[in-house]
């Protein structure tokens, strides 16, 4: 976005600003550097709601060859409007190291129950089970048939998110 168009969206936005707020106007947000913030300024341009959305999105080439190309978005008065209660299951079964250490080695090419059993710090074949269950019940496992296991093509980009969400921003 040339320079001229960024300071008209700048002006048009202080002007609603001060209808919307009494004739007090907010700051308006800064402008973030375009190589940076490609995907985001792209998001910004095709917000509809005017409280905003979220977006993430990814292309991955796992160990096993797969490739995988994902874009999920939600406008945020969708999301705030939702019952939240409905993914604590999905949270859940992510919510132990026994269970996100099996989606990594499942990610990686591990995918029998035989191969799984044999991870450092798994446990028993009945431990492995009561891991996997919950994975499937969230739909972040599928049962392959023959004892073996798959993250679904549409679950990998959003694991993935979420794993990045999770851990402290990286320097890459």
């Amino acid at each position: 976005m040339d320079d001229d168009v960024q300071r008209r969206l700048d002006d048009l936005a202080e002007r609603i600003a001060r209808l919307e707020g009494g004739g007090q106007a907010r700051p308006a947000a800064p402008a973030l550097d375009p190589e940076v913030f490609w995907a985001l300024n792209g998001l910004r341009e095709r917000v509809t709601d005017p409280a905003g959305a979220v977006l993430f999105t990814g292309a991955v080439r796992l160990p096993t060859g797969e490739h995988y190309e994902w874009q999920q978005g939600a406008s945020t008065g969708g999301l705030l409007g939702l019952d939240w209660a409905s993914a604590a299951e999905v949270f859940g079964a992510l919510g132990h190291p026994v269970r996100l250490r099996l989606l990594r080695a499942v990610l990686g090419g591990t995918g029998t129950t035989a191969a799984l059993q044999e991870l450092d710090d798994v446990g028993t074949t009945g431990q492995l089970y009561h891991h996997l269950k919950p994975l499937v019940a969230a739909g972040w496992l599928q049962n392959a048939g023959r004892g073996r296991y798959r993250v679904p093509g549409d679950r990998v980009v959003p694991l993935l998110a979420v794993l990045a969400a999770a851990l402290p921003p990286s320097a890459d």
